[in-house]
C-alpha cells in the first residue's frame, strides 16, 4: 500500500508531533478533521494503517467500529449535536479511517438531510485551529475518559 496522508498522521501521532490528536483509543488515533465545518468533526485513524476494514482481524475489527460508535457518543454529547454521521469512505485516501460528522437541528432542513459531501458549496469552511480547538478537544478527551475505549 503506498503512503497516504493518513500514514504520515498516524507517524506523527505516535511520535506524539500531531495536534490534531485528541486521544488515542484500542483501534487507533481520535483526531480533529482539518476541516471543522461543522464543529466538532473527527476523524478516527487505524492503528496500525491499512487500506480497508476488512483487512483487520475480527477483534480489530470489532475494535475500530466499537471506537467509531463511542467517538460519535462523546462527539454528540459535548457538541449537542442532534445526530451524529459515520463515513467510511476510502475513495480518495485508501488507508481506513471513519468520519464522525456531528448534525445540528440548527442547519437548514434542506441541507440537514443531506450528507456533508453534498453540501459543501453551502458551507462556510472553518479550518481546524489548535488554540480554539484546544478546549473541544479536552471536552471530548474528558467524555472519553470515562469510557473503557482509551488507551
Amino acid at each position: 500500500m503506498p503512503t497516504t496522508m493518513i500514514h504520515d498522521r498516524v507517524a506523527a501521532a505516535e511520535r506524539g508531533e500531531n495536534p490534531t490528536v485528541i486521544c488515542r483509543m484500542r483501534s487507533g488515533f481520535l483526531v480533529m478533521c482539518d476541516k471543522q465545518t461543522p464543529r466538532g468533526w473527527c476523524i478516527l485513524t487505524a492503528v496500525p494503517v491499512v487500506a480497508d476494514l476488512e483487512e483487520l482481524a475480527d477483534e480489530q475489527r470489532v475494535a475500530f467500529l466499537s471506537d467509531m460508535a463511542t467517538a460519535g457518543q462523546a462527539i454528540k454529547q459535548v457538541t449537542g449535536a442532534y445526530r451524529i454521521n459515520y463515513s467510511i469512505l476510502g475513495n480518495t485516501i485508501p488507508a481506513l479511517h471513519a468520519h464522525i460528522q456531528p448534525r445540528f437541528s440548527e442547519e437548514p432542513e434542506e441541507l440537514r438531510r443531506q450528507p456533508l459531501w453534498a453540501i459543501w458549496k453551502y458551507l462556510d469552511e472553518v479550518p481546524f485551529d489548535v488554540e480554539r480547538d484546544a478546549g473541544l478537544m479536552q471536552e471530548i478527551r474528558d467524555a472519553l475518559s470515562k469510557e473503557p475505549h482509551t488507551k
